[in-house]
């Protein structure tokens, strides 16, 4: 019998064969462009063992998969994917369809790597006959704050990355990551812009590093410096740009790597620590924090899981308590984890705080900080069952540096150093002699003094300057010994790149913000000194403040102008010292 094909018919098979061509990798899609958008670049594609990356767009507002003839869609921010044996895999970028149209189909590439299965649940690969249970050790630092040179209460990281290279060369499921705050608090770091930094975590392979407040100590440009020299993905779920709406380009909301045939996905944040960063350094972006933030690493979690990752590590800079490395109370800590986990965290690894804990919250989730300032590294164990996404947490501690501190120095972060010596070779000439010693708040009270002396030389003569100060908070070591100092014993204590600023205030705010605030370390000038019992509170006045001071909206300042953009408290003590 014949079959007569009718034109319908025939228009219905071309749409059929159309969308067969359209739906594969082999026969990459070109869209006819409906306007004067432009075409977004093809993704190429890198495949290593079985996760394939791709560079993401920013002008992308999804991705497309096909994967063994099944087209999936991916979220904008997505650049990772995990395939099984046998897969290929094919992306492209998906435009607006105005300014912006979808990018041709990526070249396709096949997975060839072993994939496990155990579909008798007797934990042996049905195929390789190898267990379907791998141990993966991490390694996480946070809050180094740039001590990469040794000191005299404690060693550098040259001890430091001579241990972990010791761990790292007997295990071969190790993974080293950060939770932020790496960059800033020292010469040799603060000098080179963190770079220093960046380039030791390169040598010693760090998979990624969550941002910290500290990170934007010197404004987004220093930022997206450390990322195109990094060899490593910075993290941050949470921090957007003002402009656009969209992720922060120089940070990824999570990324996924590979240890002995387990894929691990890891999600970073940074967490509500937005009032301990000037304002004027984030100016162009806001972070979700809260439940918005909860909500962000839930479905990140999530998806991370769908892709096929088999256990989910959340490094978050934020952590329980305040202060220094004290026990954190343990009745206390519920209402705190509940608010930051997301529903397929495995273990979390925190910063910010400062503290030393090994806590496990009521879901029998494990959190874990170590301390900060090179003093500790947080170590976790965890078994994985790669069949069954199922990770359990075999042991924990923290190394303090007195694990370390006796290992012999190691060359290639020597090599660093020496690297960046002309750099950094100011800072460790003595700049003087101190003859009698400061304690935390005695540096406090001559920076006061100080901003107040650089005020009324430069701005004396046109405003009655009140005062000079602000939150002028020394860290650690805090304090200055008797002897000679340099820049770097210096810029320790008082690391911030904060300017003076000259500000006008209303009366009744200079009363109850600086004059009777504990809080706030001031110093009168000699006028102040003659009007300070008698502010009227309608009246204007004039005082010298950091930046970091005249930007907290609640303190009602506006400011005049500012001394410069070089000059920071460091540098007054500085040239007080050489005087």
């Amino acid at each position: 019998m014949k079959i007569r094909i009718t034109r319908g018919v025939s228009f219905i098979l071309i749409i059929a064969l159309l969308l067969s061509v359209l739906t594969s990798c082999k026969l990459p899609l070109t869209e006819i462009p409906t306007g004067d958008g432009e075409k977004l670049s093809t993704p190429e594609v890198v495949l290593s063992s079985r996760i394939v990356s791709w560079e993401r767009d920013d002008n992308a507002v999804s991705y497309e998969i096909e994967i063994g003839g099944v087209i999936k869609t991916l979220d904008r921010y997505s650049w990772q994917y995990v395939l099984t044996e046998g897969d290929e895999f094919c992306v492209r970028a998906v435009g607006n369809g105005k300014t912006y149209l979808s990018s041709d189909w990526s070249e396709p590439v096949r997975c060839t790597a072993h994939s496990h299965t155990d579909a008798d649940g007797d934990k042996i690969c049905d195929g390789c006959s190898e267990s379907v249970i791998e141990v993966v050790d991490f390694y996480v630092i946070n809050d180094l704050h740039g001590r990469f040179c040794d000191t005299d209460d404690q060693p550098g990281i040259d001890e430091l990355a001579t241990f972990l290279k010791s761990r790292v060369d007997i295990d071969d499921n190790a993974v080293l990551l950060s939770s932020g705050d790496m960059w800033q608090g020292t010469a040799e770091s603060n000098l080179t812009g963190g770079l220093i930094i960046t380039d030791w975590m390169n040598m010693m392979g760090f998979e990624a590093m969550t941002l910290g407040n500290h990170e934007f100590d010197w404004g987004e440009g220093k930022i997206i410096a450390n990322a195109e020299a990094a060899e490593f993905p910075l993290l941050a779920i949470n921090i957007f740009d003002k402009a656009t709406g969209n992720l922060a380009d120089y940070c990824k909301p999570s990324v996924i790597i590979e240890r002995g045939g387990v894929e691990i996905g890891v999600i970073g944040a940074i967490g509500d620590v937005y009032s301990s960063i000037s304002s004027d350094m984030v100016e162009g972006v806001n972070f979700q924090t809260g439940t918005a933030l909860t909500k962000l690493v839930s479905k990140e979690a999530t998806k991370l899981v769908e892709m096929g990752c088999d256990v989910i590590v959340y490094s978050l800079h934020d952590g329980y308590g305040s202060g220094g490395n004290t026990a954190v109370s343990s009745s206390a800590i519920a209402s705190y984890y509940q608010s930051i986990l997301g529903s397929y965290v495995d273990i979390v690894f925190e910063g910010h705080t400062h503290q030393s804990y090994r806590m496990t919250d009521s879901d029998g989730t494990l959190h874990i900080q170590a301390g900060a300032e090179n003093r500790g590294i947080a170590h976790a164990e965890l078994s994985v069952d790669s069949t069954a996404r199922a990770a359990s947490v075999n042991s924990s501690w923290i190394y303090y540096n007195s694990s370390y501190s006796g290992y012999a120095d190691d060359a290639e972060t020597e090599q660093i150093e020496d690297s960046y010596s002309d750099v950094i070779s100011y800072a460790y000439s003595s700049l003087g002699y101190l003859d009698k010693a400061y304690t935390s708040g005695e540096v406090s009270s001559l920076v006061a003094e100080l901003y107040a002396e650089a005020g009324e030389k430069r701005w004396g003569a046109e405003y009655d300057i009140v005062l000079g100060g602000g939150y002028i908070k020394p860290r650690s070591p805090y304090s200055f010994d008797v002897g000679y100092i340099t820049y770097a014993d210096i810029l320790s204590v008082l690391p911030f790149d904060n300017k003076l600023a000259l500000c006008s205030v209303r009366g009744t705010d200079l009363i109850s913000k600086f004059i009777n605030k504990d809080s706030y370390t001031v110093a009168f000038t000699e006028y102040g000194e003659s009007i300070r019992y008698d502010i009227s509170t309608t009246g204007t006045y004039y005082i010298i403040v950091d930046s970091y001071t005249a930007l907290y909206a609640p303190n009602k300042l506006t400011i005049i102008e500012y001394l410069d953009d070089t000059t920071f408290a460091r540098d007054l003590i500085a040239e007080y010292i050489k005087s």
